[in-house]
């Protein structure tokens, strides 16, 4: 009687050994042929020329080759804006020094921020002005590229609507990921913490992109 009952155990647990390392196979070949999908296109970035805040004109070819993150921001901000260049801040930190990614960062307020003010504004917050241009110009050439080229909003405030001196703009408090060929690949939520890890991932994917 003793020898049925064991076979029989010897079966089920021996098939439930062959369960097992299916379930575990399959899990494995999942992980290893596992991809993380390409980042969509969002558009194409038009040509700009404006000035950083150490007097150097960039433009779209100077950015060629390289994947960057632009935001809107102007110095006089009463809101969003620090919490912003904080967390630009630590993107820089983050980045590598020899990856090929910059931080833009245009101001809403060309007026009153020149690159003196700007160049400022950006030592308080650790700013390289090898990677992190504060960009100012002509009002029209910076909206055109915020509003036409990045898709973000950004308006004045009209005089009669301000609800104290430094209420001038309203402005997108979003980030965007640009790739090395001047494409919109991704937006985030700039004054979120949690937004910094998916932008660094957003970057690290389309570093490893080989241009089409």
């Amino acid at each position: 009687m003793n020898k049925p009952t064991r076979s029989i155990e010897w079966i089920v647990w021996g098939g439930l050994a062959l369960v097992i390392l299916a379930i575990a196979a399959v899990f494995i070949a999942s992980k290893v042929g596992q991809t993380t999908p390409p980042l969509r296109v969002y558009g194409t970035v038009p040509d700009f020329a404006l000035t950083d805040q150490s007097g150097r004109v960039v433009s779209l070819s100077d950015l060629r080759g390289r994947v960057w993150v632009a935001d809107i921001i102007y110095t006089r901000c009463p809101g969003p804006c620090a919490k912003m260049s904080r967390q630009m801040s630590e993107l820089q930190t983050a980045l590598p020094a020899d990856e090929p990614v910059d931080l833009i960062s245009l101001t809403a307020d060309p007026e009153f921020d020149t690159p003196e003010v700007l160049r400022r504004y950006g030592e308080k917050f650790g700013a390289s002005a090898a990677r992190w241009h504060f960009l100012t110009g002509k009002k029209t050439d910076l909206y055109r590229l915020a509003t036409k080229g990045l898709m973000l909003v950004l308006d004045e405030v009209k005089p009669e609507q301000r609800q104290s001196d430094s209420d001038l703009f309203v402005h997108s408090t979003l980030f965007v990921v640009v790739d090395k060929q001047g494409r919109i690949r991704a937006v985030f939520e700039g004054a979120e913490p949690s937004s910094g890890p998916r932008i660094l991932d957003a970057i690290r994917l389309l570093l490893k992109e080989k241009p089409s």
